[in-house]
């Protein structure tokens, strides 16, 4: 169902990806949005090592939320800063792109830990975390995209 990558020499492992995935704190959801169009953009998110599975949080309600409730297939694109070898002007980036399902959390438990975890990758203040998750939780949603496809790769950008 999913196409093999066609550059296999550039593909790193799911390991790798999976590292992608815990240390860099954002990437691109790209959904099927109105009229057929596509819709991508930037959002936070926190991958969790227990399920494998990558979460986010936003407002109740917008495009994003219009489009998974027409179509849940979602691709989520994510791209570390990426490093160069010595004497070499071209970036080393590795990035991951994850095919799946995006559902609305509707637990509040696993809402508040999901909010705790994105919260965490950008600070460690927690009287912050509290007075957010006080102040503000009840006007959060989050998603879960349940994985069906994973792939990633290092490119050189010479």
């Amino acid at each position: 169902m999913f196409r093999k990558m066609r550059r296999f020499k550039q593909e790193i492992s799911e390991a790798e990806c999976i590292e992608v995935l815990l240390n860099e704190p954002r990437g691109v959801l790209s959904v099927i949005g109105d009229d057929g169009y596509p819709y991508g953009m930037p959002l936070d998110h926190w991958y969790s090592k227990e399920d494998g599975k990558l979460y986010f949080h936003c407002a109740k309600e917008g495009h994003k939320l219009d489009a998974i409730s027409r179509c849940d297939k979602v691709s989520y694109c994510v791209m570390d800063e990426g490093f160069r070898k010595e004497g070499e002007w071209a970036l080393n980036i590795k990035s991951v792109i994850v095919f799946g399902r995006m559902k609305i959390v509707e637990d509040d438990a696993k809402k508040r830990e999901i909010c705790s975890n994105i919260t965490r990758k950008f600070t460690s203040d927690e009287s912050y975390l509290e007075y957010e998750l006080e102040h503000s939780f009840k006007n959060v949603c989050c998603l879960e995209i349940t994985p069906e496809h994973m792939s990633g790769k290092l490119v050189n950008e010479s």
